[in-house]
């Protein structure tokens, strides 16, 4: 068995990392067949892709999944706040290395030796994705308790303007996570470590 110096993902951060993809994929599947009752762009999700077969339907998988989000998201950032893992895996971060990693990684250099060790680019995304998850818990809470919220619906610019927000900030996660999985395919190393976490 290997020593715990081994470890490179601590069992609480693989199942909080599944357990956020699953509500992740349910949440934006569902997302869309909401979005395609009352669409603002000229466009809409195939049905194949969308989740809940008529409108009622998609609402009561997105309220089961954000639930699980929001639980999943607070647990996750508890522990790393707590085992101080994050300071020490996102920080610190600077904008010159960050621009280096991204010239690294468009010309397929970008180093995955130490799986243990984020580079900038990964810091980036991943503080990236803390960040949009908290803007779509601000601007769910404000479609679905609009009343409830009224300081929050005026700060996001309004219902109509954070329905526009919410989407888009699922479109940016989804992008994230497409671009993720490419990263995966071509390191399937990581993919190990986030299921055996050594």
């Amino acid at each position: 068995m290997a020593n715990t110096t081994d470890l490179i993902h601590p069992r609480w951060v693989r199942i909080t990392h599944w357990v956020n993809a699953v509500a992740v994929v349910i949440m934006a599947m569902s997302g869309w067949r909401i979005y395609n009752a009352s669409p603002f762009f000229p466009f809409a999700p195939p049905g194949q892709i969308t989740l809940g077969g008529w409108l009622g339907g998609a609402i009561q998988w997105h309220f089961a999944a954000m639930w699980l989000l929001v639980g999943n998201g607070l647990l996750y950032l508890a522990c790393n706040i707590i085992s101080g893992r994050l300071w020490r895996k996102f920080f610190p971060w600077s904008p010159r290395a960050f621009l280096a990693d991204v010239l690294a990684a468009l010309k397929g250099k970008l180093a995955h030796a130490d799986l243990s060790h984020y580079n900038m680019v990964q810091r980036a995304a991943y503080l990236f994705v803390m960040v949009d998850l908290v803007l779509l818990v601000l601007t769910g809470l404000v479609l679905w308790k609009s009343v409830q919220f009224p300081l929050l619906r005026e700060l996001l610019g309004g219902y109509e303007v954070a329905r526009r927000e919410h989407f888009l900030a699922m479109a940016a996660l989804v992008a994230f996570f497409v671009v993720h999985i490419v990263m995966v395919a071509l390191v399937p190393r990581t993919l190990l470590a986030m299921i055996r976490g050594r």
